[in-house]
C-alpha cells in the first residue's frame, strides 16, 4: 500500500472516528454544562463601564472606579474628555457611611453606590444606596450628600425609615434636595437639615410625587416631580386610585400564612386613576392645579417638563392613544394652551424628551405624521399644528441623542437599509440638505450613544449578534475614538468556539411582497446533507423587535446553547414589530395583535422550511416570554400541524385580563372591538392544541398576572388536552428572585425541548 494511500485510509478512519464521537455527545450535558456557565458562573458577562455621569457643560465626565490597592470600595474619578486626564474628586475612604466604629480589626464598610448626581456646582455629590426594588427596579433606597470640600457626609431624610426615600434631586442652586416618601414631596435643607412636606395627603390612593403602577409598567414614569430652573417651585404629578380595581397577590411562601398584596391594576375597559399635574412652592403652601382639558381617568399625562422659570410643557394623550397634545401650562395660574397636537388612526407615541431650541422659540417633536418616524421643528407660536421636517429621507428615526446647537445639527439614530441594525446619523436644526451618517461605514452592527451636552463627545457602544460590546469616547462630528473605556478583548477569545458558526441574517419571503427579517443559528457540526429539529425564538409584539444585529447577552450565549446541542435555532420579526420598516409595517396590526402575528409566523417557518432542506418540518418547536409567550400560545393552538413543542413563559391568554394603557393602545377599547380582542386572545382557540405544551409563570407577577394561566389551565382541563405547568412561587415577571432561579428556568425550558422535540440531525 502507498504511502499516499495509508495516508488517505487514515483520515477516512479518523473522520469516521470524529463522525461517531458526535453522534456519541450528549445534549443533555452540552447545554447543562453551557447553562452553569452562563447563569451560575456569568463566565461570559461583559465587561462594564460606570455609572458614568457627563459634567454640565460637556468636557468632562465622572466614572466610579473600583479603588486601586482596595479589595473593596469605590472611587469617584473625574477624566477630561479630550485628553483623558484623570483626577480622583472622591477618594474611597470617603465613601464610608458614619455610624457606630466597627471593630478595630475591621475598617467601615463602604457603600454600595447604584447612582450618584452631582450639584450644579460641583461641589455636593448625592450618593444613592441600601436600594430596593419597587415593581420593576430599585428605586427606593437611601440618600447620602457629601460635600467635596469639607469632606462631611450627611444622610437625608431625618429619622426617615430605611430605604424609604426616592427620586432625590438637588435644587438648581445646589442649597436644598427634594424627594418622595410614603406618597408625599419633601424638601430638605443642606445647610440645616429642615424638613419641609410639600404635600401631607400621601395615601395609599393618593399619590404625590411617584406614579401608580400603570403609568409606570406602560409609560415608563416613576420620579413624578420636576424642580422649576429658579429654584422656587416644584410641579409635579398626583394620581388618585380611588376606584380602580385591586388585583391581590398572594405570597405563600414567606410566612406561616399567606400574604396579600393589593395592587390598584385597571384592567381593559375598567377604570384608570385620575391624574393632575400641580405646581407648589418649594418652601410650602398651596398647590395651584394646572387646567389639563377632559376627564383626568379619561386621559394620561404622560410627560411633563418646565420651559422656564413661569411655563410648563405637559403631553396628554388621549384614553384611546391616538391623540397627543402638547400643552404649555403658566405655572402661576394654572391655565393652559395647546402647542401642538400629533393625531393617527391607529397609535401615537409618547415622546420621551421634547427638546427645546433657539432660547426656547421652537421645539422638536418626533411623529410619523408623514409614514416615517420623523424629527420635526416646531415654533412655539405655531399656528395649526404646522411643523419643519428635519430628517429628510425614507426612513426611520429611532432615537434622538443629542443636538450641537451652536454648529445647527441633531444627531439621532437610524438605519435606512437595514432595520437590523442602528447607526449615528446627523441632520441640519433649520431642516435644510440630507441627513449624513456619522457612525463610520466599516462598523456595521448596533451602536448607542450617550453624548455630552453640546454633543462634542460621546460614550458609544458598538455590538453584533457575535461580537460582545465595546465601550469607546468619541468625538462628534468625526467620530474619532479618543480612547477606549472597556476591554472586551479577554472575553471575545473565550466565545470564539461558542460563536461558530456565526449567525446568519435572512428575509424571509411569506407571499404578497411581504419579507420577514430573521436570523439563524446552527450546530458547530452541522452537515447540509441532513435534516435538524428547530425552534423558533418568538416575540411578534409591538414593544419589542427580536431581529436586531446586536450582542443579546443570555438570550444569544441561551440559544447558542441549544444549536450547539443539535437544533436549528431561528427567529422572525412579523409585521406589527418596532421594526424601523416605516409605520404602515408597525401599524399594520392595530385591532388585530394575536391575529395577524401568529399568521406570519407560522408562514415565516413554512417559507423557510420548503427553501431550506436541512429543516425537518416534523420537528419544528416555539417558545417565548411575556407576549412571546401569548404569540406561542397561539402558535400551538391555531398551527397544530406546525408546531410540534412550546414552551410559553408568562403568557397573556385573555387581553382582557391585561392592563388598559398598553391593551387599548394597540387594540382599542373592549366594547368597540370585542371581535379583535376574542381572535386575538388565545385561550379561545385552546382546543387546537395537539403537541406537547410547557406553562411557564411566576405566582407572583404583577404585570402579567398567573390569574391568565390559571384559566387557561382550567379551559385544558375542561377541553381533556394533557399539557405541562411550572409554577415559580412569588416570582415576578422576571422570574429571577431567588438563588438559583434563572438557571433553573432556562434549564427547564431546554430540558423540556430535550425530552419533547429530539435534538440532532436525522
Amino acid at each position: 500500500m502507498t504511502r499516499r494511500r495509508i495516508l488517505h485510509v487514515v483520515i477516512a478512519v479518523l473522520a469516521i472516528a470524529a463522525a461517531a464521537h458526535a453522534q456519541q455527545v450528549d445534549p443533555a450535558r452540552v447545554l447543562r454544562e453551557q447553562l452553569d456557565r452562563v447563569f451560575t458562573d456569568h463566565a461570559y458577562d461583559p465587561p462594564e463601564l460606570g455609572p458614568a455621569v457627563w459634567l454640565p457643560d460637556g468636557t468632562a465626565y465622572t466614572v466610579l472606579e473600583k479603588a486601586a490597592g482596595r479589595a473593596e470600595g469605590s472611587e469617584i474619578v473625574r477624566y477630561d474628555a479630550a485628553t483623558g486626564a484623570r483626577t480622583v474628586l472622591v477618594a474611597a475612604s470617603r465613601l464610608v457611611a458614619p455610624g457606630a466604629a466597627p471593630p478595630a480589626a475591621k475598617p467601615p464598610a463602604p457603600f454600595d453606590i447604584d447612582e450618584y448626581a452631582w450639584s450644579n456646582d460641583g461641589r455636593k455629590l448625592l450618593i444613592f444606596t441600601n436600594t430596593k426594588k419597587v415593581w420593576r427596579v430599585n428605586t427606593r433606597g437611601d440618600y447620602w450628600i457629601l460635600d467635596t470640600a469639607s469632606g462631611a457626609l450627611k444622610k437625608l431624610g431625618g429619622g426617615a425609615p430605611e430605604s424609604s426615600l426616592m427620586f432625590a434631586k438637588f435644587s438648581p442652586d445646589g442649597t436644598r434636595v427634594a424627594y418622595v416618601r410614603a406618597n408625599n414631596i419633601y424638601v430638605e435643607r443642606l445647610d440645616n437639615g429642615t424638613i419641609v412636606p410639600l404635600t401631607q395627603d400621601g395615601s395609599e390612593t393618593t399619590i404625590n410625587g411617584t406614579s401608580d403602577w400603570v403609568y409606570e409598567e406602560e409609560l415608563d414614569l416613576r420620579d413624578a416631580f420636576r424642580w422649576s430652573p429658579d429654584g422656587r417651585r416644584i410641579a409635579y404629578w398626583q394620581f388618585d386610585s380611588t376606584g380602580v380595581g385591586v388585583f391581590s397577590l398572594i405570597d405563600d411562601t414567606s410566612a406561616l400564612y399567606p400574604k396579600v398584596t393589593r395592587i390598584p391594576y385597571p384592567k381593559v375597559g375598567t377604570r384608570n386613576s385620575a391624574a393632575r399635574i400641580g405646581v407648589v412652592g418649594a418652601g410650602g403652601g398651596e398647590t395651584t392645579w394646572v387646567q389639563a382639558p377632559g376627564d383626568p381617568r379619561e386621559q394620561y399625562l404622560a410627560r411633563l417638563d418646565w420651559i422656564d422659570a413661569r411655563t410648563l410643557a405637559i403631553e396628554q394623550l388621549n384614553r384611546l392613544q391616538n391623540q397627543n397634545d402638547y400643552l404649555l401650562a403658566d405655572a402661576s395660574t394654572g391655565t393652559v394652551r395647546r402647542a401642538f397636537r400629533d393625531a393617527s388612526s391607529t397609535w401615537v407615541d409618547v415622546v420621551d424628551e421634547v427638546r427645546w431650541i433657539d432660547k426656547g422659540r421652537a421645539f422638536l417633536w418626533i411623529s410619523e405624521r408623514d409614514g416615517w418616524r420623523h424629527v420635526y421643528r416646531v415654533a412655539r407660536d405655531a399656528a395649526a399644528d404646522s411643523a419643519t421636517l428635519i430628517t429628510r429621507f425614507d426612513g426611520d428615526v429611532t432615537d434622538v441623542v443629542g443636538i450641537d446647537e451652536a454648529h445647527g445639527w441633531l444627531y439621532f439614530m437610524a438605519s435606512p437599509g437595514n432595520p437590523t441594525q442602528r447607526y449615528l446619523f446627523r441632520s441640519e436644526l433649520d431642516g435644510s440638505g440630507s441627513p449624513e451618517r456619522v457612525t463610520p461605514g466599516d462598523q456595521s452592527g448596533t451602536h448607542t450613544y450617550d453624548a455630552a451636552p453640546g454633543a462634542r463627545f460621546a460614550f458609544h457602544t458598538w455590538s453584533q449578534f457575535d461580537r460582545p460590546p465595546s465601550v469607546d469616547l468619541v468625538e462628534l462630528p468625526s467620530h474619532r475614538s479618543l480612547r477606549a473605556l472597556t476591554d472586551p478583548s479577554a472575553l471575545r477569545a473565550k466565545l470564539t468556539s461558542v460563536l461558530t458558526p456565526p449567525a446568519e441574517f435572512l428575509r424571509v419571503d411569506i407571499g404578497g411582497g411581504v419579507l420577514l427579517d430573521s436570523w439563524m443559528l446552527k450546530p458547530s457540526t452541522f452537515d447540509r446533507s441532513r435534516k435538524y429539529p428547530v425552534i423558533v425564538f418568538v416575540y411578534g409584539e409591538p414593544a419589542g423587535q427580536m431581529v436586531t444585529d446586536r450582542w443579546g447577552g443570555i438570550n444569544t450565549l441561551f440559544h447558542r446553547a441549544l444549536a450547539e446541542a443539535g437544533y436549528v435555532v431561528v427567529c422572525f420579526d412579523n409585521r406589527g414589530t418596532p421594526s424601523p420598516r416605516g409605520a404602515a409595517w408597525r401599524k399594520i396590526v392595530y385591532g388585530k395583535i394575536g391575529g395577524l402575528s401568529p399568521k406570519d409566523q407560522a408562514d415565516a417557518i413554512r417559507a423557510f422550511a420548503e427553501k431550506s432542506s436541512f429543516i425537518d418540518a416534523d420537528r419544528i418547536g416555539i417558545w417565548g416570554w411575556s407576549g412571546g409567550a401569548s404569540s406561542t400560545l397561539h402558535a400551538m393552538f391555531k398551527f397544530p400541524d406546525v408546531y410540534k413543542v412550546g414552551v410559553a413563559v408568562a403568557p397573556v391568554p385573555d387581553q382582557t385580563l391585561y392592563d388598559t394603557i398598553y391593551q387599548e393602545r394597540y387594540m382599542g377599547l373592549p366594547r368597540d372591538n370585542a371581535e379583535g380582542y376574542r381572535i386575538g386572545s388565545s385561550i379561545n382557540f385552546a382546543e387546537g392544541l395537539k403537541g406537547k405544551l410547557l406553562i411557564v409563570h411566576g405566582s407572583g407577577d404583577d404585570n402579567v398576572h398567573y390569574q391568565g394561566t390559571e384559566r387557561l389551565v382550567n379551559r385544558l382541563v375542561e377541553l381533556g388536552k394533557p399539557f405541562d405547568l411550572m409554577v415559580y412561587p412569588n416570582r415576578t415577571h422576571a422570574i429571577s428572585e431567588g438563588p438559583g432561579t434563572t438557571t433553573h428556568i432556562y434549564q427547564l425550558i431546554a430540558r423540556y425541548f430535550l425530552e419533547h422535540l429530539a435534538p440532532g440531525p436525522r
